[in-house]
């Protein structure tokens, strides 16, 4: 330690002595690196305490990766980590400041529109003018089933608008993203926390898929569950009787497909 701190204070001191204008220059390095720190040590703590076992990474950040094996031995020198290598312990294919990189995009833009209203106000405006096109196809819609569709509900939303004398049903693993949809919507719309299964869309004259969707996307189109179903979908998979861009800047385009 009192070698590593000698180096660090002569190098410092050369620096400042070499001029002012390198001391700014690497002081605002020196801050960036800071930041980095900051958010490398909240996703190494995010999920517990996470090891990254990738041999380039631990090479020329001093072992930085074995994290579980830091929490075990925090006396142990980073030099000697490798050999209390826990593989059973939790661990990431990523680096602590690349794991961001392990959360869905959706779910990311999704937290993004949460904390604006103008992106709140865009989205469902695209929403509604897509779906007002869609709808113009179909006989009249009684009973909608919404899957996913919490964190931010705009389907909902705008289906509400839209059907005024529809029955409208969430469903959402999720309760925390049924809270969060709670708070936009009003007690006439009914919140189911369950796993999404076909007997959802029995019965539905409109089920509503979200692009977040985690399963087979191929079953809407293949064998539609309900008597209409409108699949969210990226921009260039245009499927189904009908279809209709959303927005051009989300990469969205919502299909209607008709059984």
């Amino acid at each position: 330690m009192a070698a590593e701190i000698f180096i660090v204070v002569a190098f410092w001191a050369t620096i400042a002595l070499r001029g002012h204008d390198l001391l700014v220059m690497w002081a605002a390095g020196w801050i960036g690196g800071m930041l980095l720190c900051q958010l490398q040590g909240h996703f190494e703590h995010a999920r517990g305490t996470v090891s990254h076992y990738g041999t380039p990474y631990n090479l020329l950040f001093f072992n930085d990766g074995y994290h579980a094996e830091h929490h075990a031995h925090p006396a142990a020198h980073w030099s000697t980590l490798p050999r209390y290598a826990d593989h059973a312990a939790p661990q990431s294919r990523w680096p602590a400041v690349l794991r961001w990189l392990e959360s869905n995009p959706l779910d990311l833009c999704e937290q993004l529109v949460l904390r604006s209203r103008t992106l709140q106000r865009l989205v469902v405006q695209r929403h509604e003018r897509a779906f007002r096109r869609l709808l113009a196809e179909l006989p009249p819609v009684k009973r909608v089933t919404i899957v996913g569709g919490g964190i931010f509900p705009r389907s909902a939303l705008v289906l509400r608008r839209l059907l005024p004398a529809a029955e409208i049903t969430i469903i959402d693993r999720s309760a925390d993203n049924l809270r969060s949809a709670n708070s936009f919507l009003g007690s006439d719309i009914r919140l189911l926390t369950a796993e999404y299964s076909p007997a959802h869309g029995e019965g539905s004259d409109l089920l509503v898929v979200p692009l977040a969707f985690e399963g087979d996307r191929s079953q809407f189109y293949d064998a539609p569950p309900a008597r209409a179903v409108a699949v969210h979908d990226w921009l260039w998979r245009s499927r189904g009787a009908a279809s209709t861009v959303v927005s051009l800047l989300l990469l969205k385009r919502l299909n209607l497909v008709v059984r």
